[in-house]
């Protein structure tokens, strides 16, 4: 009967993603389509983010109930900055980012790409690329201008570029070549991907609510991963037609061979676990690394009350 009644009166949240739909959304859209959150007394609006879309500044506007964060780096500088935005659960446990290389090269560590010329865009630059910095000794004088094509890779053997686990390597594999892909996450770089965030504001005056959609959207993943994906693949094409099936499954196939979501603390807390203690190492890198001030209050960026329940744990 509460099931029945939430349905009827159910919440609408607006929620913005970080891209074009996608795989790496797949678990969202699996909790629309499957009536997930539904059942939790939630209407989801998604909206895509892209090119061109900041779904932080709306988010910080009260447009977004949810946005969903990159990485953990979102968090932090809503913090540094003193805007009342909260980090609620981390989908991935580990950053898909990548860099990829040619085999035959010499280039089949991180460690030993230090001094090699490397492909990164001006986000990296303050993003990942600060970890390579202080772990491997690169310097700034490596980077070269990232174009977001892989076209300059297939025609240069010694050329290596920034990427995302479930893009760029299937885009050069279509192409017929071969690269080496190493995780950064497996090398240390211990930052969250897909973070789910709020308000401060709605944490404190709807508890409930953004506990309900938590769960949800853990479920939904859940769903996604180790049971039928059809119905969240289905709305992914749906708002996103250049999105293959073949794609889709490289890129589901890329997240669970690699334990994206479920490794980690997830494996006993569940998927979107939280500790302070990761967060704590992060920031203490990225201190290190010049990015935030020693006396900054990093537990402001986001709160565990939501995650480590044990809720979307691998069947």
């Amino acid at each position: 009967m509460l099931a029945l009644a939430r349905m009827a009166a159910a919440e609408t949240v607006a929620f913005g993603t970080d891209w074009k739909a996608q795989a790496e959304h797949g678990g969202f859209y699996q909790a629309i389509a499957a009536g997930i959150y539904q059942r939790h007394g939630i209407e989801v609006k998604l909206r895509q983010g892209g090119p061109q879309v900041n779904h932080a500044q709306l988010l910080a506007a009260g447009i977004l109930d949810f946005n969903l964060a990159s990485n953990s780096f979102v968090p932090l500088n809503f913090a540094q900055q003193n805007i009342p935005m909260v980090a609620v659960a981390a989908i991935f446990q580990k950053d898909p980012s990548v860099l990829i290389a040619h085999p035959g090269q010499g280039a089949d560590s991180l460690a030993a790409l230090k001094g090699r010329p490397i492909m990164i865009g001006s986000d990296t630059r303050v993003t990942s690329w600060l970890f390579l910095k202080q772990k491997f000794g690169y310097t700034d004088d490596q980077i070269r201008p990232y174009g977001f094509s892989v076209a300059p890779f297939l025609v240069d053997q010694k050329a290596i570029q920034q990427g995302y686990l479930t893009s760029e390597p299937y885009t050069i594999e279509k192409a017929g070549v071969n690269s080496v892909v190493l995780l950064l996450a497996d090398a240390g770089y211990s930052s969250y991907g897909a973070l789910i965030q709020t308000s401060d504001r709605l944490v404190r005056d709807k508890p409930d609510l953004v506990q309900r959609f938590v769960n949800a959207s853990i479920e939904g993943w859940s769903s996604y991963l180790y049971a039928d994906p059809t119905p969240g693949n289905a709305l992914i094409k749906r708002d996103n037609p250049e999105m293959t099936d073949a794609l889709i499954a490289y890129g589901v196939d890329k997240m669970k061979r690699h334990g994206i979501l479920d490794s980690g603390d997830a494996k006993e807390s569940g998927i979107g676990a939280m500790t302070e203690a990761r967060w704590r190492d992060f920031f203490e890198t990225m201190v290190k690394a010049g990015l935030y001030p020693a006396e900054m209050d990093f537990r402001r960026a986001f709160t565990p009350q939501f995650v480590n329940k044990r809720v979307g744990t691998r069947p």
